[in-house]
């Protein structure tokens, strides 16, 4: 379960950082058609993210980069959050104020968590 999280978490980073990564890769837009592949599993991602960034949140392990997961998820999922009854208005809210920060969580995200791979856990 942890290296689906992981795996979440990299293609969140990707698809919210994607106009940093960008400028990064020149003209070979790579993270470009990464983005573009992704695109179709957006919910996907978004709820993976969220939905394990809650439950490994519980256990009070590296708050911070399940903070920034939730807040991932919460961003890739603003479209689908107004469905939700009762709470849903709230969370849409929250998403909204979150989108000016989406490429800073996005490429945190990232970088937090290929750093993960490697073993180095940063900042909790």
């Amino acid at each position: 379960m942890v290296l689906i999280y992981k795996i979440a978490n990299i293609l969140a980073g990707i698809l919210l950082g994607i106009t940093a990564l960008d400028r990064l890769d020149g003209e070979s837009d790579f993270f470009n058609n990464i983005a573009k592949k992704l695109m179709p599993f957006t919910t996907t991602i978004g709820g993976a993210s969220l939905g394990l960034g809650i439950y490994f949140l519980l256990g009070f392990h590296h708050i911070l980069y399940n903070a920034l997961a939730i807040a991932a998820g919460l961003l890739l999922l603003t479209h689908v959050l107004s469905q939700i009854p009762t709470i849903g208005d709230s969370l849409v809210k929250v998403s909204k104020k979150l989108m000016p920060f989406k490429v800073i969580v996005g490429v945190a995200l990232l970088i937090m968590t290929v750093l993960r791979f490697l073993g180095i856990h940063i900042l909790g």
